[in-house]
Order: C-alpha cells, then sequence, then structure tokens
C-alpha cells in the first residue's frame, strides 16, 4: 500500500512539472554577425549579414542599423530593412551592400593578400516585432568576431 501512494504521489509531482514547462514565450535580444563579406568589382562590400533570434518565439526583423569596423578601422554603417520573420531559436541572412571606407578597405585587401584573418566589431540596433505583438523593440547588439579568407574564392571572408 506504501509503495502505491508513492507511486501515486511521484506521479502527480511529474504531471505538474511537465505542465510547467509548456509554452514558455521568452523574448531574448537578438545577435548579428557577418557570414560572409564579398569585395565586389567596383571596391564596394556584399555582407552577408546572419540574424540569430534568441527567443523561444518567432521575431519580424524590421531594420538593422550596425555601425561596421574591421581591425579596429571604421568601415561604414550597415542598414537593412529586412522585414522577415525568423523562428524561434533560429536564424537567417540579409544580404547588404557597404560602400566601406578607404582604410577599412585597405584593412580587408591586407587580409586577403597575406591570407590572414580580420577582425570586426558591429554596434548598433536591431528593431524586432515579437510574434502576435504590436509594437516592435529595439536591441542594442555589440558583437566582435573575426573572418578569414575562404580557400579558393578570391576577394572573399567567411
Amino acid at each position: 500500500m506504501k509503495s502505491t501512494l508513492k507511486l501515486f504521489v511521484a506521479l502527480c509531482a511529474l504531471l505538474v512539472l511537465a505542465s510547467c514547462g509548456g509554452n514558455v514565450r521568452r523574448v531574448s535580444p537578438p545577435a548579428a554577425a557577418i557570414q560572409q563579406l564579398t569585395v565586389q568589382a567596383n571596391g564596394d562590400w556584399r555582407v552577408d549579414l546572419r540574424l540569430h533570434n534568441y527567443s523561444s518565439i518567432s521575431m519580424r526583423f524590421d531594420s538593422v542599423r550596425l555601425e561596421l569596423s574591421v581591425d579596429e578601422h571604421a568601415a561604414g554603417t550597415v542598414h537593412a530593412t529586412p522585414a522577415m520573420s525568423i523562428g524561434p531559436t533560429s536564424a537567417d541572412v540579409v544580404q547588404v551592400t557597404l560602400k566601406p571606407s578607404a582604410m577599412a578597405k585597405i584593412a580587408v585587401a591586407d587580409a586577403l593578400a597575406t591570407r590572414r584573418s580580420l577582425s570586426y566589431r558591429l554596434e548598433g540596433k536591431v528593431s524586432a516585432t515579437p510574434d502576435e505583438a504590436s509594437k516592435p523593440r529595439e536591441f542594442e547588439v555589440d558583437g566582435r568576431s573575426a573572418l578569414n579568407p575562404a580557400p579558393g574564392l578570391d576577394g572573399v571572408l567567411r
């Protein structure tokens, strides 16, 4: 009889815990990173910007405005209005064209010529609207990483 009571209490506790883990709606700040930087023939850059949604719900990414610097040289502003929805804990890519500063062009050309990594920083704001919300929210983004020349692809850093 005691073992049946213990089993009943254990099952009740398990049911209570299972019901608590249901629809948790958590909105977390998104992140942005460069997936690929391609130097075009005219000297402009095509930046494949990867937007990460770390929330437990879908988010509609309305606008992105990030200051890009490479090897501590200001390159310019990455501005996009993707108007895309990204699912929970997922990512997607938006392409942006940028006319970089002269010092940033030199830094990228040097990294490509010497086949070395290139550090970068993205700092600014991302505007996104959580699913089923009416007002967009602004999130501060400050990310640092590095890109490396892509083997066999001239003018491409990944």
